[in-house]
């Protein structure tokens, strides 16, 4: 059974909100943004991690200041539809460097995976050794990525229930 949800009041939702932007912030600043203390801040982001709300931190690279990239999505359909074949294929994604994200969706579609390769021809080959050689994808699609539009992880945190 699944945890219910965290109470968060209006001050958790505004540090989160700046947390989910910009991590790096010091305490002091966070403060000063929600009207806490330092140690106040330190607490609740205490709090969030020891509940699991805030699971990790990590540096976001621009990817354009490291050389040329090839970007795709990849959607996919599986053969064999059970937990035990759905679990080996997203065990699979999680363990490749190659792939950013990968979501299991509804519709004709199984997933959609988010792949990253130095070329073209690194993207392929990535492409033909994660679904090609999989005797269990039915069929994949590759969308290959002209422009970054928008990307983000951070979740919009006015609806969230609040009061403690």
């Amino acid at each position: 059974m699944a945890e219910p949800p965290p109470h968060l009041d209006d001050i958790d939702a505004q540090l989160l909100d700046l947390l989910q932007h910009d991590a790096d912030r010091t305490l002091f600043d966070l403060g000063e943004q929600v009207g806490l203390s330092a140690s106040a801040v330190q607490r609740r982001i205490a709090r969030y991690r020891r509940d699991g709300l805030v699971v990790r931190q990590a540096a976001i690279v621009d990817p354009h200041r490291l050389g040329p990239m090839v970007q795709a999505v990849v959607l996919v359909t599986l053969v064999r539809e059970s937990f035990e074949h759905h679990s080996v294929f997203a065990d699979r994604m999680r363990t490749e460097p190659g792939v950013q994200q990968c979501y299991r969706v509804a519709g004709p579609w199984d997933y959609a995976v988010i792949v990253t390769a130095p070329s073209m021809r690194d993207c392929g080959r990535l492409g033909d050794r994660l679904f090609k050689s999989d005797d269990n994808v039915r069929r994949y699609e590759t969308l290959l990525v002209f422009d970054t539009v928008k990307t983000g992880l951070a979740f919009p945190l006015t609806d969230v229930p609040r009061g403690r």
